[in-house]
């Protein structure tokens, strides 16, 4: 089976490599997904059975601050992928990797019947692009929030923002055991305990101050990521160990 990886260089890639040793990941300068001529030509020269579509402007302040490359790169990117495999003559397997942060945030655990109701740019564009995926039937898609296995990168964490967050790691193995189980639809991989921003962010960096939404200044922000499955199982949080 040959696996096509986008966003290979972000944290959740880095982590796909491994689930998916043998999976094509290419460079924004190999593949830009931005470019529905480039994606036509990638998959010509390679026979894909299984695309893994991760890549993404993720930031919620870039994509507030430049909408027309949120949408290029996060809507159209997925729309033009969706297309090739719609043009194909084989049964291409697709999994899109979206985000808790399609929901507004306001109450928390929220399923897969839930009904999405974005805060930000960001939010919507991947919203816009799990539209652009339900085009075609047997697709899956994942929604998630998960952080790297580092050092916090900044001084201070949301003690009043909350989700059911995974590491990067942990969402890697989610991922290959949903696509692996044939589901498709809406699949919502979770940890199996709600905690805060600074709950997290301790795990990694116990020196991490707390904050409150009233220290921050910036777009809207999803306050409760936390989801809630329906369908699948929930995971915990693996033991951390600080590399140096």
């Amino acid at each position: 089976m040959v696996t096509l990886i986008t966003g290979g260089s972000g944290a959740l890639g880095t982590q796909l490599r491994i689930i998916y040793p043998n999976a094509l990941l290419p460079t924004h300068k190999e593949l830009d997904v931005g470019n529905k001529n480039d994606v036509f030509e990638f998959f010509k020269k390679n026979d894909i059975d299984l695309v893994i579509h991760g890549g993404a402007l993720t930031g919620i302040r870039p994509c507030e601050e430049n909408k027309p490359l949120a949408m290029q790169t996060n809507v159209e990117g997925t729309k033009n992928l969706v297309e090739v495999v719609l043009a194909s003559k084989k049964d291409i397997q697709f999994v899109y990797v979206s985000t808790a942060c399609v929901f507004d945030g306001h109450t928390g655990m929220y399923k897969e019947s839930s009904i999405p109701y974005p805060e930000n740019f960001y939010a919507l564009t991947k919203l816009l692009g799990e539209y652009e995926v339900k085009k075609l039937p047997e697709s899956l898609i994942l929604r998630t929030n998960f952080v790297t296995k580092e050092k916090w990168p900044h001084p201070k964490a949301f003690t009043d923002r909350f989700g059911t967050y995974l590491f990067a790691d942990g969402v890697a193995k989610g991922i290959k055991e949903v696509q692996k189980a044939n589901l498709h639809g809406i699949v919502h991989v979770v940890g199996d305990k709600k905690i805060s921003v600074f709950e997290l962010a301790k795990i990694t960096t116990p020196d991490v101050q707390p904050m409150t939404i009233n220290d921050y200044s910036g777009p809207p922000l999803t306050m409760d990521m936390s989801l809630d499955t329906e369908r699948w199982k929930k995971y915990k949080i693996s033991n951390f160990n600080l590399k140096n």
